[in-house]
């Protein structure tokens, strides 16, 4: 039987996991094999600069957590286990973990398994979510589509108006 105070720290890390578990946005557990300290500190720089919390967590108390928080992650947490989890854009743990392992050949970093906005998903989907561009990236293009009839029109108008008066463009007359 543990000692009471070892008991008690590992029922805080517990509650705290489980915490960090339900109030995310996506968790990804990552198995991070053969990293070196320099690739780890540019993995950690990565998810600081992106808003996700990276840590290694313990299998036993993260399992504990999960099935607190509804989820049962027994199959996956096992050897070497790091938990990446943020309240802001969903597929960012996935696309940096992803983006970092075809960078970095030379370590074993893998997604396991996780979650993205209460839904557990396979490592597959995973890293079908780790293919997609930032949250910032897919608004910005569906701006652009919205903005592209605008602007074309725009154009349009403009060429009529330089046919009919013969001139130069409107940017070129002011």
């Amino acid at each position: 039987m543990p000692n009471a105070k070892v008991l008690e720290s590992k029922k805080a890390v517990v509650e705290e996991l489980t915490g960090k578990i339900q109030n995310a946005t996506s968790v990804v557990f990552v198995d991070y094999k053969g990293i070196t300290v320099a690739q780890d500190t540019e993995l950690r720089k990565q998810f600081r600069e992106a808003g996700v919390e990276y840590s290694v967590v313990k299998n036993t108390l993260t399992n504990f957590a999960s099935k607190n928080a509804g989820y049962d992650f027994g199959e996956v947490l096992h050897g070497t286990t790091a938990m990446a989890s943020t309240t802001g854009d969903p597929i960012a743990p996935a696309r940096i973990v992803c983006e970092f392992a075809k960078k970095n050949k030379t370590c074993k970093i893998a997604i396991k398994g996780g979650i993205v906005e209460g839904s557990v998903l396979s490592v597959a989907e995973l890293n079908g979510f780790g293919e997609l561009p930032s949250k910032n990236a897919l608004v910005a293009s569906v701006l652009g589509t919205f903005l592209a009839p605008i602007s074309s029109l725009a154009f349009v108008l403009d060429q009529i108006r330089m046919q009919k008066d013969g001139g130069a463009p409107a940017e070129a007359e002011a």
